[in-house]
């Protein structure tokens, strides 16, 4: 069984969806017990990193979040959920992420041509292909709605990557822990690929 954490950061119901396509249990849920009951745990979001961040604060969901990264339940971070899993982000000055992996989000530069948000597909090189991956060929296109990026601080996490206006660090993986700036959920049959690997893992 899959837990999605709520914390009232949208897009959650689209992620269900895509699991249920799948055959896969899920739960829909911001209690500890039922997270920490899973067999993994996905945290996905659209909105800002600042108010995030309160959220699960609040909630006290950081700390469900950080003990389930470290006692090695696979764990999905999408779009904001990425972010949230790195140290800071430009877009919430002086709000500390969850620091589960090193590195920073950063604004996407201002580019002739190029409007932001960046909203679309654009296809992912890898320069070290991780297990979210599996029988996913490298040049697959996934679609992307975000206006900052995570520049890791340590290239080996990176198991993807695409371009628009400067490198975007795509996806990571790090043990247990995996993360994707675009969102499977809505990247068709190469998104669901991905969700099935994912929900795959023991």
């Amino acid at each position: 069984m899959t837990a999605i954490i709520d914390y009232d950061a949208g897009n959650i119901n689209s992620v269900e969806k895509a699991l249920h396509t799948l055959g896969e249990e899920t739960l829909i849920t911001d209690r500890r017990e039922e997270i920490e009951a899973a067999d993994r745990v996905i945290l996905p979001g659209v909105g800002a990193f600042g108010d995030a961040m309160k959220r699960l604060n609040d909630s006290g969901l950081t700390e469900v979040i950080r003990r389930i990264a470290e006692q090695g339940m696979p764990f999905l971070g999408i779009c904001l959920g990425l972010q949230l899993l790195f140290e800071r982000s430009e877009e919430s000055e002086g709000v500390a992420g969850l620091g589960i992996l090193p590195g920073e989000i950063l604004r996407i530069p201002d580019a002739c041509g190029l409007k932001i948000p960046h909203v679309g597909w654009n296809s992912l090189e890898y320069p070290r292909k991780g297990k979210l991956f599996r029988e996913i060929p490298e040049g697959a296109y996934v679609y992307f709605v975000h206006s900052y990026y995570l520049r890791a601080r340590e290239e080996d996490i990176v198991t993807a990557v695409t371009e628009y206006g400067t490198q975007i660090h795509a996806s990571v993986e790090r043990g247990n822990v995996f993360a994707c700036q675009f969102h499977p959920e809505k990247s068709s049959s190469v998104g669901l690929k991905l969700l099935e690997n994912f929900v795959s893992f023991t």
